[in-house]
């Protein structure tokens, strides 16, 4: 038996509450989760589980075990990093949630990842507002603002970008806002991400303005959003990942260009920092170099003026 293996499953089973969750997580099948909890049971001659028809629980003799299995599991990584991991690949499914417009960022170059992990898997999730990743059993998730929840481990690893933008069609009908103010004048078009589609902000370095608008379009998808300032619906605030291609062929236009969206930060979290396992961790060093290879989301990148 392999005891790290087994350990790694056994901490898996009481992380997601049940052997078809370890199993669908570790992308092994659930017999094969199963044997190994029985060999680790085996091997120490004590059960560590409580097996009924309602669920998992941990018995006494498990309860012990398991921050030791942690201790014994993170010892093992950090050997693999003191020694460069060689030979230590990482393996197993990862699930990332993200908003829609820096998942399309990721899935652009997730590929050079997995060709060099090729027993690493992704699930990549497009969520516009915070999951409870427990629940949900996810592994990392990107917000964008502050964070609330004090009980997530946190990682900065960049800033948003985003115009005020607007087709060319609307703008032959409207004049294009000057200021902030001017904005009460114009067809709004708003990307629901935090619940409150009634409020812009925006800088233009030295003053900050929050605005209340009546938009006449609301969705939680920011895709969705972007089709519909293409179509000359109105303005809309974009992020420079959507709305760049489109801005430099001419099909947007960036408007009110001393008063930019403010920017927000762009975080990793995740349930704990302890014994994180190498397919976690690669996933998160991915994130943190594909989105500093990108100066528009990096905490210098402040002069958003479009030049194509």
């Amino acid at each position: 038996m392999d005891i790290v293996s087994a350990l790694r499953t056994f901490q898996r089973v009481v992380e997601t509450g049940s052997f078809s969750a370890a199993a669908h997580d570790l992308d092994v099948t659930q017999p094969a989760v199963s044997r190994q909890v029985a060999a680790l049971e085996g091997h120490f001659n004590t059960r560590l589980l409580h097996r009924t028809t309602s669920g998992l629980s941990l018995t006494a003799e498990g309860e012990r075990m398991l921050p030791m299995a942690l201790r014994i599991l993170e010892a093992v990584e950090e050997l693999g990093d003191a020694t460069g991991s060689d030979g230590v690949m990482a393996s197993g499914k990862v699930r990332l949630s993200v908003p829609a417009p820096l998942g399309l960022y990721l899935s652009e170059r997730l590929g050079y990842l997995l060709a060099a992990h090729p027993k690493l898997s992704v699930e990549l999730l497009f969520r516009e507002q915070s999951s409870d990743m427990i629940e949900e059993r996810l592994d990392l998730e990107v917000r964008l603002g502050s964070v609330a929840d004090s009980s997530l481990v946190c990682r900065r690893i960049g800033w948003t970008t985003a115009f005020l933008v607007a087709s060319p069609a609307y703008l032959a009908r409207k004049a294009p806002p000057r200021t902030p103010k001017d904005i009460k004048d114009h067809e709004c078009l708003c990307y629901n991400r935090a619940g409150d589609a009634a409020t812009w902000s925006f800088s233009n370095g030295s003053e900050d303005l929050s605005i209340r608008i009546s938009p006449q379009l609301t969705a939680c998808s920011a895709v969705a959003i972007h089709r519909a300032a293409l179509a000359g619906a109105g303005l809309a605030v974009l992020s420079h990942i959507i709305a760049g291609p489109d801005i430099a062929a001419g099909r947007l236009i960036p408007v009110m260009e001393d008063f930019q969206p403010s920017r927000l930060p762009i975080t990793v979290v995740y349930p704990s920092r302890r014994n994180m396992p190498l397919r976690v961790k690669t996933v998160l060093d991915f994130l943190t170099d594909a989105i500093g290879r990108d100066p528009s989301m990096c905490a210098s990148g402040m002069d958003r003026r479009w030049e194509g």
